[in-house]
């Protein structure tokens, strides 16, 4: 099952910078280990926010769930998650 999903990050202001550079540290190498494996199948920077659109690819919204909660970021984001279904236009 594909899932489209948009993060917000919002990381507060008086965290100290070291912390959220280790937090990002950790993040990217999480993310990048999902991606690997063909749970995180894309990712995408929205322009001017800190903010990205990705598509996960999992077994069920339990398994998108623990990916996202998962996320060292997830206790500062917002995310929105949309299932996918095969579009019956689709060339493919």
């Amino acid at each position: 099952m594909l899932f489209l999903v948009r993060m917000d990050v919002n990381l507060p202001v008086d965290m100290p910078q070291e912390k959220a550079t280790q937090i990002k540290a950790v993040e990217k190498a999480y993310s990048q280990d999902l991606q690997r494996q063909g749970k995180w199948r894309h990712i995408w920077r929205v322009v001017g926010e800190y903010s990205n659109y990705s598509v996960f690819d999992a077994e069920s919204n339990d398994e998108v769930h623990d990916m996202l909660s998962g996320l060292p970021l997830f206790p500062y984001m917002d995310i929105q998650v949309t299932p996918l279904a095969k579009h019956p236009s689709d060339i493919r």
